[in-house]
């Protein structure tokens, strides 16, 4: 199967009765078999067919997680079109507008909480004919048709067309585009990877060599689904084998469907989640919360618990060998009484969680294997449909990106494009029919990134004797020394920002300097705690000054001397700290909408600030800029 086409139709053959849509919008989920979906697709098809859609055109998609996305997803490929998958984070004016532009779209399919974006617009579009609400009883305006107009247009369209359009269908390829996924808006002008139905299909079948994922299996796909992680990992890795996928209970803000995941996890009881750090770094905080609230005494057997587990089941790989088999009866102590009352939060079936995005921190991973519910990490990006490599239930290292998906080549180059051997550093590239076609509109990027058909992720990683891939962070985020040695940055961010509870963020900085810096957002919260016992605030210079100390104590701790001494090379410890005057958000744009932070324009944003901090009164960490700063956060 080398189409999306023939993927969904085999598993309609196969498991046409099988529940594969679970959507909550009153009072309990409720289910669509693979059968119903496919009857509607095939009207959503005929009305685009209707509407005048040819083989290869853009159709905008615009909506939360929910049945109608699948449905228009689906619906968009069986017309031959192109879906153009865009996040509900985008704003209108720049971003929105420059994809649907640069993708030349001819319809817009939106939900009702985005349609007001798409209105400001949609003078502005140059191609768009026809935008399609999603949801009912809104009143339309010109231009608009809703969701069940266009599936009656699909009703009425005459059996001679229906059979045009079967014919399109019968000759959709491996090789035709079905996205344009836009990164993420890193840069003023973000790029439109062309992922084909074989692109797709391929990475699928790779995937799910990695982990078995029978037909009962559930999952609450809570990222958002035009990711192309939740897209390939949830909508067709489930889809394949049978499965069934659930959204999230939307509401009329972002929030309120945060606000949802609790009480969805415990009604759904997912088999596996797929997660991204931020998400599990907020579970975490959670569980946490949650222990803390029944006292100091659960608190610290928490803790004692969670100590004989991650001497238990150390890399993952070795648990409970060699003389760690003697903390057995203990770890199935802690884990009866404990830890088995925290996996009931989240629903009770939940095997794994899949952690794709960024870096994972080890501390992260240790945690929830500890608690009986792994994070298997893996590795990707777009431009490979996105999954390269992932640890799974039966093969894993903690700390690792895990094995390879079969049927890819994957090798680790230097700067001069040369094979390194196993062990050594250097850029990660593959080749495989999961690599993307090329950029849209966009030769000269295209022939950057692919070369000779080997893809060149931009990412720095060593493979080990045991065939995990160790992925060590974005070469366009290195440290540079003044000596030219390079370092990445991300590991060692991470663990500021999450072993410290007095860090919410944090951007290392050296660019051919003497030193690193370290740009801070401190936790404002969590700094007053720790001044009040010694009756300060930060409005006195006493207090700041209390509080910078408390700040470089917690860094202090990965020098020599320190708790975590040996986590890092000591020369890319920051030597100048500055705390910055606001977060990085997504509304100052120092956040993109996956949640990373986007260096480029941290650096530029604060220049100022970094310039300083090579200057001799910005490398004293108690200079009156930190301390007003520190103030006015």
């Amino acid at each position: 199967m080398k189409t999306i086409i023939q993927l969904f139709e085999n598993s309609v053959d196969l498991f046409g009765e099988n529940p594969f849509l679970w959507e909550k919008t009153n009072s309990d989920y409720q289910s669509v078999s693979y059968q119903s979906l496919y009857d509607e697709v095939q009207l959503f098809a005929t009305g685009l067919f209707s509407l005048g859609i040819q083989k290869a055109d853009r159709i905008g998609l615009l909506s939360e997680g929910r049945n109608a996305w699948v449905l228009s997803e689906l619906g968009i490929l069986f017309a031959g079109a192109v879906n153009v998958p865009l996040s509900v984070k985008l704003d209108a004016q720049n971003e929105l507008k420059f994809r649907l532009n640069h993708s030349e779209a001819r319809i817009v399919v939106v939900s009702n909480n985005h349609l007001e974006k798409i209105r400001s617009i949609k003078d502005q579009l140059e191609n768009i004919e026809t935008i399609i609400v999603l949801d009912k009883n809104i009143e339309l305006q010109e231009k608009e048709i809703s969701l069940s107009q266009l599936l009656k247009m699909g009703e009425e369209l005459s059996e001679n067309d229906k059979s045009k359009l079967k014919e399109i269908q019968k000759n959709i390829v491996a090789d035709d585009d079905a996205n344009i996924s836009y990164t993420s808006g890193t840069t003023a002008d973000p790029k439109g990877i062309i992922l084909t139905h074989n692109n797709y299909a391929s990475n699928v079948y790779q995937a799910s060599n990695l982990m078995e994922i029978p037909a009962s299996f559930k999952t609450l796909l809570i990222l958002p689904w035009d990711h192309s992680f939740a897209h390939t990992a949830g909508i067709y890795s489930f889809m394949l084998k049978g499965a069934s996928i659930a959204a999230v209970q939307q509401g009329k803000s972002p929030m309120e469907a945060l606000k949802n995941i609790p009480n969805n996890i415990k009604e759904i009881k997912p088999d596996i989640i797929l997660s991204v750090p931020a998400l599990a770094k907020n579970f975490k905080k959670n569980i946490e919360k949650g222990i803390k609230a029944k006292g100091p005494k659960a608190e610290k057997l928490f803790n004692k618990a969670l100590e004989v587990a991650y001497k238990y089941n150390d890399a993952g790989w070795n648990k409970g060998k060699g003389t760690r088999m003697f903390l057995k009866p203990l770890y199935m102590f802690y884990d009866k009484i404990l830890f088995s009352k925290v996996r009931e939060n989240f629903g009770g079936n939940l095997k794994f969680f899949v952690g794709g995005g960024a870096l994972l921190d080890i501390e992260l991973q240790r945690f929830f294997y500890a608690i009986g519910i792994p994070m298997y990490q893996g590795y990707g990006l777009s431009e490979a449909s996105p999954i390269i490599s992932s640890n799974a239930h039966h093969n894993h290292k903690l700390g690792s990106s895990g094995f390879i998906v079969p049927n890819m080549d994957l090798k680790i180059c230097d700067d001069n494009g040369n094979t390194v051997p196993v062990g050594e550093k250097g850029e990660i590239v593959i080749k495989g029919g999961n690599v993307m076609k090329g950029y849209w509109k966009n030769d000269k990027a295209s022939a950057e990134t692919l070369r000779d058909g080997w893809l060149h992720t931009g990412d720095m990683g060593y493979v080990d004797q045991d065939g995990f891939l160790y992925v060590l962070g974005r070469f366009k985020s290195l440290l540079i020394a003044n000596d030219g040695e390079k370092f990445s940055p991300e590991g060692i961010e991470e663990a500021f920002v999450d072993q410290s509870p007095l860090l919410d963020q944090c951007l290392l900085y050296n660019n051919q300097n003497p030193y690193t810096i370290a740009l801070v957002v401190p936790n404002k919260g969590a700094v007053l705690a720790r001044l009040k016992p010694l009756h300060l605030t930060l409005e006195s210079e006493e207090g700041q000054t209390a509080a910078l100390e408390l700040i470089q104590n917690e860094l202090n701790e990965y020098r020599p001397g320190g708790n975590h001494e040996d986590m890092f090379p000591h020369r890319w410890l920051p030597t100048a700290i500055g705390i910055l005057p606001e977060a990085f958000t997504e509304e100052n744009k120092l956040l993109n909408s996956t949640m990373k932070v986007v260096r480029s324009k941290v650096i530029d944003f604060f220049k100022e600030q970094i310039d300083f901090l090579y200057t001799p009164e910005g490398k004293d960490l108690f200079n009156s800029r930190n301390k007003e700063n520190l103030r006015d956060f």
